[in-house]
């Protein structure tokens, strides 16, 4: 059509997701006021809300609380990275060689691309407006621990955009050295967090009571220890009942028949984020940079994650 590249944006999109009403204004709205137009990809944040009355509770509490850490780095532009559904324009992508499609975290690589393309000058924009995705359902309730495990498992096979990163700024020493670092510390502080930090939280009251021994159970530590942990808790427990709130003002218009009791289930069901921290935040970071460290076989490969909704399984029949 000769259209100049350089006056296209390209955005991508999974499959199941569906946009707002002027989501393309708000984009070329971002797009012509930002600091640096042709330097930067344009970020929305995703709602997992397609399928989420069909849902299980697990299924929900993990995806709203994806949605809401996609929501606080928005508000941290400064470390924001590209995930899922994003847009640039097509010019910068050619330059940078587009997505790559032998690894399985291209939908973040290649903010990395652009970082070192353009030696540092190279940013994730945030857009501050939704698009909507659909819960990793499934039609069995062990279906869908197993693709909620799964899910999280590849989006933690990211870590390897860590060797990416550090070979990068081996590399280019045209970076300027202060932000070499801080993004060093942020992509390794990250993944290292995501698979220990629940973990640590959960074993910090009793494990070092159980191997600490007699002399350790007498000292001071031994005694706040508990106290200390029940705290943390405490103050953490402030976060899940502000999710429970935000959670149904992101949720969509409620299907026929939804009753009010259904709606303090949806409270309640935040009551599973310890064990969602735990079972699918930690435990599958752990096994996709264990495999990462391994190589060879225990490598993973792209996996298409099922996603289900009733309404496509009646017309399907």
């Amino acid at each position: 059509m000769k259209i100049d590249e350089r006056n296209v944006l390209v955005s991508v999109f999974d499959i199941d997701t569906q946009i707002f009403p002027e989501y393309f204004g708000r984009l070329t709205y971002v797009f012509l006021t930002a600091e640096n137009p042709s330097r930067s990809i344009y970020q929305p944040i995703p709602l997992f809300t397609n399928n989420i009355y069909e849902s299980g509770a697990f299924a929900r509490v993990v995806s709203f609380s994806c949605s809401f850490w996609q929501m606080m780095q928005q508000s941290r532009p400064e470390r924001l990275t590209s995930f899922s559904t994003q847009s640039m324009p097509l010019a910068t992508l050619s330059e940078i060689g587009f997505w790559q499609k032998d690894i399985v975290s291209e939908d973040s690589r290649i903010f990395w691309q652009g970082f070192f393309k353009y030696h540092g000058d190279f940013r994730v924009v945030p857009l501050f407006f939704p698009v909507s995705m659909d819960a990793p359902a499934a039609k069995t309730f062990w279906g869908t621990l197993n693709n909620i495990y799964r899910q999280q498992r590849r989006w933690a096979w990211g870590s390897e955009n860590v060797p990416y990163i550090l070979e990068g700024f081996r590399a280019d020493k045209t970076i300027p050295k202060k932000k070499r670092w801080y993004w060093t510390f942020n992509a390794i502080e990250g993944y290292h967090s995501w698979a220990t930090n629940a973990l640590m939280i959960f074993a910090l009251g009793w494990l070092p009571l159980f191997f600490g021994g007699h002399h350790f159970n007498e000292t001071l530590l031994s005694y706040n220890l508990p106290h200390i942990t029940r705290f943390i808790i405490e103050l953490s427990m402030v976060g899940i009942a502000s999710s429970a709130i935000l959670s149904f003002l992101v949720l969509p218009p409620a299907p026929r028949g939804l009753r009010i009791g259904d709606y303090g289930v949806y409270f309640l069901q935040w009551l599973l984020v310890p064990v969602t921290l735990v079972a699918f935040g930690a435990i599958p970071a752990i096994e996709a940079q264990t495999r990462l460290m391994l190589g060879g076989k225990y490598r993973l490969g792209f996996w298409v994650t099922p996603k289900r909704r009733k309404e496509i399984d009646r017309v399907k029949k």
